[in-house]
């Protein structure tokens, strides 16, 4: 895990260090915030190939059955952690200012190392463990106080209150050293794994090298003078000597990412750029003078989030002309008009994304919208099959049950509307909501349906307290 941990000494910070540890480990297109937790963002193209750069890592780590999940939050920072053993959160910063696939790659081989050491279990035990001797030490260290204080205020007896409080600073300082030493023994354990698994996949080491490397010239002036023992990951300098050591003996040291990796990978930062930083930063970095497929990728995007449908629309169609089956250049398309009210528009468009994507069911939701936004009941058989085929692989997402309510209320089907808007509201986090909605559901559904057994599912369910 790349996140720092800040860390302070009284009794209170060390029981929020304990809390944030905890929690540490435990919008694009169709980006949308899955309840509670990070911000997140949700893009097929993105997403296809973050699994593709973790799949053979997680082969050889022995966790390809286990489904980690790659999740991108929308943060421009460069970070990534692991979370609850079964998904890998990523800073679109992070995707975003790796240069090289194999920058990124080096990254998500170190958080599977976290992963594959059982990491997360591991902390929190330790950390269980130092909250019990913490509690002991501070109930100790109170009664002596107490002791002082109530045998008068002779300068024995002040004596004696000192010791107490000495007694409860005194361990919290050694469980507070004992844990952190801990997890920076956790760093360099996942710096090793990782190397190993990018050597047994034939990758190169070099890119995780070379993103610690920058982030150590980056963070040496902060980490000057630092106590090298207060520290949750080890001091930048020496782990980074350490990871070239290890790593420079790969047999694949020296080995490039393949050139058409590369332009996915070009084209994906590209689009992040496009959607998540300002125009005029954008056309900073893809100027005009850029005639790359990435840059033409990145203007484009820019261009109908800022206005200038006809434009971008000759822009994309000229992307179209050289790369004819990329999916996601007629999924550009497809929402660039949904976008701008012309959903009737959209919907060609959206349905060669779809079918070139393999049905993706982001996609999917996406045609769906344009499907119910025409107001054509023509379309909303369509819509609705689209759409509950989107749900059925992708449980989470808010849009496709908010579309698909949609649809069934045009149907006049308010049994299942009222069931797609309070599985939509529930996901949202707004449980109040989704309770009368299921409730109302309830009523409409024969007792003992399917229907009706998930209404009362969301009637029943008890608010999350992530």
């Amino acid at each position: 895990m790349l996140l720092q941990i800040a860390l302070r000494k009284t009794a209170t910070a060390l029981t929020a260090l304990v809390t944030a540890a905890a929690i540490a480990l435990l919008p694009m297109p169709a980006a949308h915030a899955q309840g509670k937790g990070p911000p997140v963002l949700r893009d097929t193209e993105t997403e296809q190939l973050l699994r593709e750069y973790t799949r053979p890592i997680l082969r050889a780590a022995g966790l390809e059955k286990q489904n980690i999940q790659m999740v991108i939050v929308n943060d421009g920072s460069f970070n990534a952690f692991v979370a609850d053993g079964r998904r890998i959160f990523v800073n679109y910063g992070a995707i975003l200012q790796s240069e090289t696939p194999n920058q990124i790659i080096g990254v998500l081989a170190h958080e599977t190392g976290h992963l594959a050491g059982g990491h997360l279990s591991k902390l929190r035990e330790q950390l269980a463990n130092a909250q019990t001797q913490m509690i002991i030490a501070m109930l100790l260290g109170a009664g002596a106080m107490v002791a002082g204080t109530t045998r008068g205020s002779s300068a024995g007896n002040n004596g004696l209150a000192n010791a107490g409080a000495a007694a409860i600073a005194g361990p919290q300082e050694m469980i507070r050293r004992t844990l952190l030493s801990y997890q920076r023994q956790q760093e360099e354990n996942a710096d090793r794994a990782g190397v190993k698994f990018l050597t047994a996949t034939q990758q190169s080491p070099k890119g995780m090298y070379e993103t610690f490397k920058r982030f150590t010239s980056e963070s040496l002036f902060a980490a000057r003078g630092a106590d090298p023992y207060l520290q949750s990951h080890p001091m930048p300098a020496e782990r980074v000597a350490s990871l070239q050591e290890f790593a420079s003996s790969s047999p694949y040291w020296d080995k490039k990412d393949d050139p058409a990796l590369q332009l996915r990978h070009d084209m994906v930062r590209a689009k992040i750029s496009a959607f998540m930083e300002r125009p005029e930063t954008v056309y900073r970095r893809y100027p005009q003078t850029n005639d790359s497929m990435p840059a033409r990728y990145a203007r484009a995007i820019s261009t109908y989030l800022h206005g200038d449908l006809r434009s971008a629309l000759a822009q994309i169609d000229a992307l179209i002309q050289v790369q004819p089956n990329n999916a996601y250049f007629y999924e550009v398309r497809g929402q660039a008009l949904l976008e701008s009210g012309k959903p009737a528009e959209a919907i060609p468009a959206l349905r060669k994304a779809v079918q070139l994507s393999n049905n993706s069911p982001l996609i999917e939701m996406l045609l769906g919208q344009a499907l119910v936004g025409t107001d054509n009941k023509a379309y909303t058989d369509d819509a609705v099959r689209i759409l509950r085929a989107a749900v059925a692989r992708e449980p989470e997402a808010v849009l496709g049950y908010t579309q698909l309510a949609m649809a069934y209320g045009r149907k006049g089907d308010y049994a299942e509307a009222d069931l797609a808007s309070a599985q939509a509201a529930y996901l949202r986090g707004d449980n109040k909501t989704a309770r009368e909605l299921a409730t109302r559901a309830k009523t409409r559904f024969a007792v003992g349906t399917p229907g009706w057994v998930k209404a009362d599912d969301i009637v029943a369910a008890k608010p999350s307290r992530n």
